[in-house]
């Protein structure tokens, strides 16, 4: 006799660090997000573009910025031959520009909208909102520097977080200038910073001579005390970007959009120009974050294309949610987070041979957009009918043996336990009857 037992193999396979599994149970709150994101982002003008998830790292060095975290520390990049570099987008902002130059967009139209939802990669420390590979969805509207542009964009963001019932976010906004009147602050605050240099954290002490602003955004609580008596930008801002301020403050009051004004906001990507924002929620802690963005005038011209403006923002998907989690938590609201779309009716087949009439009324109900399913395990009608309670059904079409040779079927509303019987033929007719105005399916 042979004694030979086969080891189960243990299964130990993971997802890698810093990524997540959006599992079905998890899909609500991201198609909600997605869904109010593409309504909000058209109803602009805003068009969509996919551009591919990497990119040649120089598009990248050159954009964002040599001396920024991002390129120093946290972008993912490969070999892809020997004299070429290719890096997993780690925003997709630059990406947009580079397919905007490349296609010679502004020959045609000059001034363009476009809108991204998509997965963007960063090597950092994972945490609660914030992966390696997480998701951003965002609008870039380039080749116009009117002001109102920034404020239609902080909008847009704004009723996105009011649609999906995001309560309690804070709208921070801050210029940091332009290429006039921000060398002039940098060497101030580089001084002033310089008198405290032994008192920085070790990665501030190195961007003093790289990357002066990204002190003031530093996370270090010495750091942050240092900063809190900078002196600030707006102080020495000319008049052109004074102006550009004072149009996007005015006008966010105008149509009701609250704002803190944050002399520290200054964004991690050496783009920037003028307008820079953040809208945070508190419930994410100290990295609070929800969405960023601001104008970029020069990025077009320094990729090598015209000097034209550009503004945009991108969200942040994964913190969106925590949040909106977080505030769905405290209004005890959770059970919507694990809503999951579930059929409208139900098919109980009782008996083998009724199996074929089965799935063929469920594929006529489906051609005419009703949401329906069966059971494909072969299970016991008592069971298929504790599957039809789970997913709340609506209605339950039961189909026998008896039914079969009538050329009947039962409907069960499930609501009222009301049972009702129809010919087969009158199935289709009977369900669509349910869909006029006064009667929801």
């Amino acid at each position: 006799m042979n004694t030979n037992t086969e080891k189960k193999t243990e299964y130990t396979f993971k997802a890698p660090r810093g990524t997540e599994d959006i599992l079905p149970e998890k899909w609500a709150l991201w198609r909600r997000l997605e869904e109010v994101g593409r309504q909000e982002f058209e109803l602009c003008g805003y068009y969509e573009i996919r551009t591919p998830v990497f990119e040649d790292t120089r598009l990248f060095i050159r954009s964002i910025g040599e001396a920024t975290d991002i390129v120093e520390k946290e972008m993912y990049t490969f070999s892809d031959s020997e004299d070429s570099s290719i890096t997993m987008r780690p925003e997709s902002t630059a990406p947009v520009m580079r397919a905007y130059l490349e296609y010679e967009l502004y020959k045609t139209k000059k001034f363009q909208k476009f809108y991204y939802i998509g997965p963007q990669f960063r090597k950092e420390r994972p945490q609660a909102g914030r992966l390696r590979q997480f998701h951003q969805m965002g609008i870039e509207a380039v080749g116009a520097s009117d002001p109102l542009l920034d404020v239609e964009t902080i909008s847009i963001a704004a009723r996105i977080f009011d649609r999906i019932d995001l309560n309690g976010y804070k709208v921070k906004i801050n210029s940091i200038g332009c290429e006039k009147c921000r060398p002039v602050f940098r060497n101030i605050l580089k001084e002033k910073l310089c008198e405290h240099e032994k008192s920085l954290c070790e990665l501030c002490q190195s961007r003093l001579n790289r990357n002066v602003f990204r002190i003031l955004d530093c996370k270090n609580e010495k750091c942050k005390a240092i900063s809190h008596h900078m002196p600030s930008i707006n102080d020495y801002l000319c008049v052109e970007c004074q102006v550009h301020a004072k149009v996007v403050r005015e006008s966010l009051l105008e149509i009701g959009i609250p704002y803190i004004v944050d002399a520290h906001l200054v964004r991690g990507l050496d783009y920037y120009t003028k307008t820079v924002y953040e809208i945070t929620h508190s419930s994410l802690g100290a990295r609070d974050a929800i969405c960023a963005g601001g104008r970029y005038d020069n990025l077009i011209s320094d990729m090598g294309g015209p000097s034209i403006g550009s503004v945009g923002f991108a969200i942040g998907m994964e913190a969106t949610i925590l949040a909106l989690k977080n505030v769905m938590s405290k209004s005890k609201t959770v059970s919507q987070e694990v809503s999951t779309p579930a059929p409208s009716i139900y098919i109980v087949s009782i008996g083998e041979e009724t199996k074929k009439q089965c799935f063929y009324l469920l594929n006529l109900l489906r051609k005419s957009n009703l949401s329906a399913d069966f059971d494909y395990e072969g299970r016991s009608p008592k069971a298929q009918m504790r599957t039809a309670n789970k997913l709340g059904v609506k209605y339950v079409i039961v189909l026998g043996p008896d039914e079969l040779a009538r050329g009947d079927v039962k409907i069960k509303i499930m609501e009222t336990s009301e049972e009702i019987s129809l010919k087969q033929n009158d199935v289709l007719k009977w369900f669509l009857n349910k869909q006029s105005p006064s009667v929801s399916l």
